[in-house]
């Protein structure tokens, strides 16, 4: 009999829905797919502490970008790795489906990777790259994880 593989995808977000990050990858998980998640999300999930000032200690000390630098290419490698991501995109200082920088970057290597890229939620109106996202062809999931393909 032949073994089925799994298909693989890669969750990415802010830090700030990290807690959200770990519920996605049960449900996910539980319609069969494997799934991949920054590093930061699973030392939230071992440690309890989901306060993102925490772990972005580049802030107060700058030689620590270092490790912001190794986190990005660590989950570029995860996207690179995957056959689909998913990006969670839920409310964040006041806006709407708020995706940042680094989801951007994560996204921009998906599209070069030839990834379905999938949106959790509807992209704010207001963000100054909705033009770069829309060309990615996201498909926007209106909230429901159950139309992943």
């Amino acid at each position: 009999m032949k073994k089925v593989k799994r298909k693989i995808i890669a969750i990415c977000s802010s830090a700030s829905f990290y807690a959200k990050v770990l519920e996605a990858e049960v449900a996910l998980k539980k319609i069969g797919f494997s799934v991949l998640i920054p590093l930061t999300a699973n030392k939230m999930k071992k440690s309890g502490d989901f306060r993102v000032e925490t772990y972005k200690t580049w802030f107060k000390n700058p030689n620590d970008y270092k490790r912001k630098t190794f986190l990005t290419k660590h989950h570029f490698n995860k996207v690179e790795e995957s056959d689909a991501i998913l990006v969670l995109n839920y409310e964040k200082n006041g806006v709407e489906g708020y995706i940042g920088g680094a989801v951007l970057s994560e996204m921009a290597i998906a599209l070069h990777f030839g990834k379905k890229i999938y949106v959790l939620n509807p992209i704010d109106e207001s963000c100054s790259y909705k033009e770069e996202l829309l060309a990615m062809h996201p498909t926007i999931l209106n909230g429901d994880l159950s139309r992943i393909r």
